[in-house]
């Protein structure tokens, strides 16, 4: 069942602490002075990515992402968002560069079309994704490569009006299990299942499940979201990001 998300704006003092996920909204098209902003934040790995991307609007995105996400990290570490350094992992998820001082902060990261999505946690693995829903009728192929039998059996029972709302739960949420894995593109997506009927509570059926729990809400209006992350005793914030601040 999808959580309801109230997004507010964070207390001045944010602070994370390890019985909550943090979520951050944020929009990606802003001006140019903004961009510019950003951009003298990045380190000159993400100025070299940013500028292999081939369309204005998609480099000026990224290049907001990731300022964004260097803002909110210097927000809980207290420090300039160009300090924050990241390594990878072998699949390419960013990570960060943490000393003995620094607080055991995890993140992720997802956008669709313009909307971004962070998560934060204290020490535990996580995972997001959002999508931007829209039927484009390739959904069942779609589904017949990639979803479980379990899930496709599901799909195929909805009704055809909450078809392309169920694919998008379905695809945000295995994406969401599997960044928190760390596996990227190689995980077989047919592996585990996840429920995928709208207004239906969340499950995921997988070989760990028990070490991991799963929250669909919805980011905006159109569009699906979901989180995956370690342990079962945590609970959810929502937080606005504002450029202006």
């Amino acid at each position: 069942m999808t959580t309801a998300s109230n997004w507010s704006s964070p207390p001045a003092g944010v602070t994370l602490n390890r019985r909550e996920i943090h979520l951050w909204r944020a929009h990606l098209d802003t001006d140019r002075t903004t961009i510019q902003f950003w951009k003298t934040a990045l380190a000159q790995d993400e100025l070299e990515r940013a500028q292999r991307f081939a369309f204005p609007r998609d480099r000026d995105r990224f290049i907001a992402g990731r300022g964004i996400l260097r803002a909110i990290l210097g927000r809980y570490m207290c420090k300039p968002p160009g300090s924050i350094e990241f390594v990878y992992d072998p699949h390419g998820k960013p990570r960060l560069s943490l000393s003995q001082s620094d607080p055991p902060i995890r993140f992720n990261l997802s956008h669709s079309h313009g909307l971004a999505l962070y998560a934060f946690s204290c020490d535990r693995e996580i995972g997001i994704d959002i999508e931007a829903i829209r039927s484009e009728g390739s959904e069942e192929g779609i589904a017949e490569h990639f979803f479980s039998s379990k899930e496709l059996t599901e799909f195929r029972l909805l009704a055809a009006e909450q078809r392309t709302l169920g694919f998008f739960l379905c695809w945000t949420r295995k994406e969401a299990y599997v960044k928190a894995l760390g596996a990227g593109l190689v995980a077989p997506l047919d592996n585990f299942s996840v429920s995928l009927t709208p207004g239906s509570p969340d499950r995921l059926l997988s070989a760990d499940s028990d070490s991991w729990m799963l929250r669909s809400f919805e980011p905006e209006v159109g569009y699906a979201g979901a989180v995956v992350a370690q342990g079962k005793d945590w609970t959810l914030c929502f937080w606005e990001f504002n450029h202006r601040e």
